[in-house]
């Protein structure tokens, strides 16, 4: 059981399907949702008949926008650098799961939902999808697990491109840019991500672990330099207040 309605589970065998959002708002997760997520994933990582772990928006219009930054609105610096603690427990907790994970990605996955993406092993993107870090327009100051991520996928050269623009890479682009694993035109989603998840678990269980072990050990000094760096704050707050107050007064 979760915490949250914007977290569903289904089980289909060795394999576990999540799917994130309400279905509404681009799949915009509040902290309450991340939290849930990481509760699940934790959940899920205990189960030695886990064989892989397919990860999705709710409904057809978008992986996820990320947080639901209505959550910031008028909210103090200790709360949003709260919302930002709890999103960084969830993404390590989709990396340190023990079996593969897959982002089937329609739509956007865009700040916090790239990185949701990039904390998968393989992604799977529509071709018209669109992938992104656009965040630097809110007054995000973009934090070093964040930077590691897209940089362990692009390099570093890629990396400050996304970052410095804010720019968002179709899936034939996220491909090209290592940013993905393959794409495919919407309709045949689905159908490429259960392939790639039978490629996966026609293999013993124990193997499969063993590679994504190996793999993790090889990327630990990383992902521990970056944990031991101290905490910075994680945005320029006033920015962030002028700059969302305007955009989701246009949604409004």
């Amino acid at each position: 059981m979760t915490g949250s309605a914007a977290v569903g589970l289904r089980r289909d065998g060795a394999v576990a399907r999540i799917e994130v959002g309400s279905g509404r708002r681009a799949n915009a997760l509040g902290v309450r949702d991340w939290r849930a997520l990481a509760e699940l994933l934790d959940g899920l990582s205990q189960d030695p008949s886990l064989g892989a772990v397919v990860l999705s928006g709710r409904g057809t219009a978008a992986f996820s926008a990320g947080s639901d930054m209505r959550e910031w609105l008028g909210a103090d610096p200790e709360r949003i650098d709260d919302a930002f603690a709890v999103m960084e427990e969830t993404l390590r907790a989709v990396e340190h799961m023990p079996a593969p994970v897959i982002a089937q990605i329609r739509g956007a996955a865009v700040g916090a939902g790239c990185q949701l993406a990039c904390a998968c092993d393989l992604r799977v993107i529509a071709d018209e999808a669109h992938m992104g870090m656009p965040v630097a327009r809110w007054g995000i100051l973009v934090p070093p697990a964040f930077a590691a991520r897209l940089a362990l996928l692009t390099g570093p050269a890629r990396t400050r491109d996304l970052l410095y623009t804010g720019r968002l890479v179709d899936g034939a682009e996220a491909v090209r840019i290592g940013l993905a694993t393959l794409t495919v035109p919407a309709a045949r989603l689905p159908a490429a991500t259960d392939r790639l998840l039978a490629s996966i678990t026609a293999h013993p269980p124990a193997a499969i672990r063993a590679a994504k072990r190996s793999l993790d050990q090889l990327l630990e000094p990383v992902h521990d330099h970056v944990r031991k760096l101290p905490a910075g704050p994680s945005a320029d707050y006033t920015t962030m207040r002028t700059g969302l107050t305007h955009f989701l007064s246009r949604l409004a």
